[in-house]
């Protein structure tokens, strides 16, 4: 569980510092690149959404496996 919420963590960092640096940087305008970051934003939660899914079906398995042990 540490490691995914390392995960989750640095990916929220990592999308927080990309968004600040396509702001400063972008030649679109304000509206366009809002739209873009919108885009890209619901991309990166539909992924982090999914990786929580299967991780925690993972564990299910994991601790299904640990209760027909004993």
């Amino acid at each position: 569980m540490k490691g995914l919420t390392s995960f989750l963590s640095g990916l929220i960092l990592g999308v927080l510092t990309g968004a600040t640096l396509a702001i400063l940087v972008a030649p679109e305008s304000g509206e366009e690149l809002r739209g873009q970051i919108r885009q890209r934003v619901e991309t990166i939660q539909s992924e982090v959404s999914r990786a929580a899914q299967d991780r925690r079906a993972e564990l299910e398995r994991e601790l299904a496996g640990l209760r027909r042990a004993h």
